[in-house]
């Protein structure tokens, strides 16, 4: 649960600020639906042929805030609930640096979940590579995972870990095609069927204009 909460945290923080709450209401508002799912069990609830998780979450985000909660009557912070350990600096201070883009709140939660499904794809990959010894190739290539122009090429790569371009060209396709699968499956677990992942994947680029 707590995964869970963390993992979604975020991309809800930034819908309820975009909707006009300043940060600490934010906080509390984000916390407090947490708490709520937790407390009424309306996880349970959750029957994969529904439909999409994102879609979920974001419908009963609204729902909760059109009808438990308001500026006025946001409950004294933590209020005996649950609580998920943050770094709310962290996350308004992200927030500060994607609301430039004026996006409509609904376009920033998609934007925010997408760039959290890719965040958490590429530590997927990082923890993969890790444990099989080959953290250092990792953290060399991951520069190259949205693109062949990184701020060195194949070549200079190369050199830094000691093998040919070749190699590096070989090891970046394995990269890209294990970055895509780790993709997949974490957006597999948010939806209804196999069919609707390439959808998700649309959305995940047209979020950012793509």
């Amino acid at each position: 649960m707590e995964t869970l909460c963390r993992t979604y945290w975020y991309p809800l923080y930034a819908y309820v600020r975009r909707r006009g709450y300043g940060p600490e209401d934010a906080q509390d508002l984000t916390q407090g639906f947490f708490a709520r799912l937790i407390e009424k069990d309306f996880l349970s609830t959750i029957r994969r042929e529904r439909g999409k998780f994102r879609w979920f979450l974001l419908s009963a985000m609204k729902r909760f805030l059109a009808n438990e909660w308001n500026h006025q009557h946001t409950a004294k912070r933590g209020g005996g609930r649950m609580m998920v350990s943050l770094d709310e600096a962290a996350e308004e201070g992200r927030y500060s640096r994607e609301i430039a883009d004026h996006a409509s709140p609904d376009r920033l939660f998609d934007q925010s979940w997408a760039m959290t499904l890719l965040e958490l794809a590429e530590r997927q990959l990082q923890e993969e590579y890790a444990v099989t010894g080959r953290g250092a190739l990792f953290e060399q290539l991951k520069i190259f995972l949205s693109g062949d122009r990184g701020p060195i090429s194949y070549a200079e790569a190369g050199a830094l870990l000691q093998i040919s371009e070749g190699a590096v060209k070989v090891a970046v396709h394995r990269l890209r095609h294990r970055f895509g699968a780790c993709l997949r499956e974490l957006i597999a677990q948010t939806v209804s069927t196999q069919a609707e992942v390439g959808d998700e994947l649309r959305q995940l680029r047209s979020a950012f204009g793509g």
